[in-house]
């Protein structure tokens, strides 16, 4: 199945850079600083109300217990009037406070929902930015669980970990502020909690860290897995390696179980851990509170509220030690995204255009040097002119080259040395989407999308009319079995296009070509699917479809190239032979062995 995603992410990587990838967060949500500021005023508005609230209905504490006081002695009974403005009041402040909840949970949910689209967005423009050579390897399903996962980890983490720290931090804040006003000594022992807590969080937060990368690493191992082996599953079960797969998936699965408990472990620690150190500090502020009750320092309703208070701190402290492991785990996804966004582009120094009209393509080859990793060139020196309208073969045993000309040719990849031009301009020196407008394609490894057969068609050139689709399917000797198809030309093509043979999708790429009506022409292996009849029939449509065109056709049945103007012989990287057909048989070199060899293996 080739390299799995393990050979790009290495157990051992190290933890995640946390300042970092909260920075680059911090800084990607900058166009919406504006309604993060608003969040943080609605926020501080319902969280006034909601402190002062406790406060307010001590007062009615208060009030109750005087009056109580007072009949008892005498002197006087229960204001109930007093007592039902305070507790109006009271509800008055928190319904506002729910109002303006409600307020910054719509704002912040809306902001983090277009950051989440906006990433997503900006991961699908960078795919088309990148260079062949990252898909090359980086496996897709590592690729696609950034986009899914570490992206829903991402929004999921700021929809819920930024109004709510908001709101912790502003509730803590007001929430000493009133306690202060109320009793200095029994704040001062409330407060006794904060830095045992922060050393609990700190602690659980530096252990749990490494299991949170090591959770998203592993989640976007398994999707690779799932995705290399479910587009393989035929060749796996050719070869009985379905005890492997699964024995290769149950091992990454068990480190992402490992991880993901131990990580969901230390975070569902957290809440417990504070509710333990804050009921330590309610305990005390109440033994405290009845002390100085006793001694007429305070009244029983400030005792009341300042307990409520109490109790109150210690929801924004669980908040934000919660928070902090969202954080950790918004950390590790956003790094990753990041990481993919940082990956360099194909860019284009130059909006240079062909200053040609030519219907003709001169294409020419000049000491062309290359290998994908440069100490170990695969081109070596590679000189060919091509005339215009003249048909170029390329043949050469496998490893020789021929595929690599062809990604030279297209700029998916730059030469090393020499160049490469077309009607003398250095390909280099042109827009690659210029460049590439030039050229039409049709590879060994087809490739069709989900959709009806004359869309697929239709890539080749979007405004093209129908009668032209079934024209260029006629061509390409595709319309008589598309016709047997149920739906015909609108008869819709799974993922994979399994729903047909590989022979029909190899004609239905042929199909995509002719119709894209390029001035230059790639046919790599292009009827290595078909059988020999529907070669036969094919090489003459493409005997059609080449003339006038610069054709470049790599081949491995020689027999399809025999009409070629030019046949190029490629070993190691170099041109060892080069000629037409009869020529070359007539060297009876390295062209000659190749095709007698076929022959004999018919034979």
């Amino acid at each position: 199945m080739g390299h799995g995603p393990s050979s790009i992410l290495a157990p051992g990587e190290k933890p995640k850079n946390f300042r970092k990838a909260v920075k680059d967060t911090l800084k990607y949500m900058g166009a919406y600083r504006f309604a993060v500021l608003a969040v943080v005023f609605i926020a501080g508005l319902a969280t006034i109300f909601e402190t002062v609230g406790p406060k307010v209905m001590g007062r009615a504490t208060t009030l109750l217990a005087e009056g109580v006081m007072n009949k008892i002695h005498g002197t006087g009974g229960i204001d109930f009037d007093a007592v039902a403005r305070v507790l109006m009041l009271t509800m008055f402040l928190y319904a506002v406070g729910a109002i303006a909840q409600y307020l910054q949970s719509l704002i912040m949910t809306n902001i983090t929902q277009k950051v989440v689209y906006n990433m997503r967005r900006d991961i699908s423009e960078k795919i088309d930015r990148m260079p062949i050579g990252y898909f090359e390897k980086v496996p897709t399903g590592e690729i696609l669980s950034r986009i899914t996962n570490d992206v829903d980890t991402l929004g999921q983490a700021l929809s819920q970990s930024i109004s709510n720290f908001i709101w912790a931090v502003i509730s803590i804040i007001g929430i000493v502020a009133v306690m202060l006003t109320i009793n200095v000594t029994m704040t001062l022992v409330a407060l006794l909690v904060v830095p045992l807590s922060a050393l609990v969080m700190g602690v659980l937060i530096k252990v749990s860290q490494k299991h949170f990368a090591a959770q998203q690493k592993y989640l976007g191992i398994i999707d690779g897995q799932v995705e290399e082996n479910f587009s393989g599953h035929l060749v796996i079960k050719a070869f009985n390696r379905e005890d492997a797969v699964t024995g290769e998936f149950n091992e990454s699965n068990e480190k992402l179980y490992e991880s993901a408990w131990k990580s969901q472990f230390l975070s569902g620690m957290m809440r417990p851990l504070m509710r333990i150190v804050s009921n330590l500090g309610y305990a005390a502020v109440v033994v405290v509170g009845g002390t100085l009750c006793v001694k007429g320092q305070i009244g029983v309703g400030d005792i009341q509220a300042f307990v409520q208070y109490v109790k109150n701190i210690g929801q924004p402290i669980q908040e934000i030690a919660q928070i902090m492991n969202q954080v950790q785990s918004m950390a590790a996804a956003a790094e990753r995204v990041f990481e993919f966004l940082d990956e360099d582009e194909e860019i284009d120094t130059t909006t240079e255009t062909y200053a040609t009209g030519d219907d003709e393509v001169e294409v020419e080859f000049d000491h062309v040097s290359f290998g994908y990793d440069k100490d170990h060139p695969i081109i070596k020196d590679f000189s060919a002119k091509v005339w215009p309208g003249q048909k170029i073969a390329i043949v050469g045993p496998t490893g020789a080259g021929k595929t690599t000309m062809v990604k030279l040719l297209m700029r998916f990849y730059d030469v090393d040395d020499g160049a490469i031009r077309i009607d003398g301009h250095d390909i280099r020196e042109v827009s690659r989407s210029e460049h590439r407008d030039k050229f039409a394609m049709v590879l060994q490894d087809t490739w069709l999308f989900s959709g009806t057969i004359r869309d697929n068609i239709r890539y080749g050139r979007e405004e093209a009319t129908d009668e032209e689709i079934i024209a260029a399917a006629r061509a390409a000797k595709a319309d008589h079995f598309i016709r047997t198809l149920p739906g015909g030309y609108d008869m819709v093509l799974n993922e994979d296009a399994t729903n047909i043979s590989e022979g029909q999708r190899q004609l239905l790429t042929i199909a995509r070509a002719v119709l894209a009506d390029k001035k230059l022409l790639i046919l790599d292996e292009a009827t290595s699917s078909v059988d020999t009849r529907t070669e036969e029939e094919i090489q003459k449509a493409m005997d059609a479809l080449t003339e006038n065109r610069t054709s470049f056709i790599i081949a491995h049945r020689l027999s399809t190239i025999r009409n070629a103007n030019y046949i190029l012989v490629m070993k190691d990287g170099d041109i060892v032979e080069q000629g037409n057909h009869d020529e070359l048989i007539a060297q009876n070199g390295a062209y000659a062995e190749l095709y007698n060899s076929q022959f004999e293996q018919v034979g």
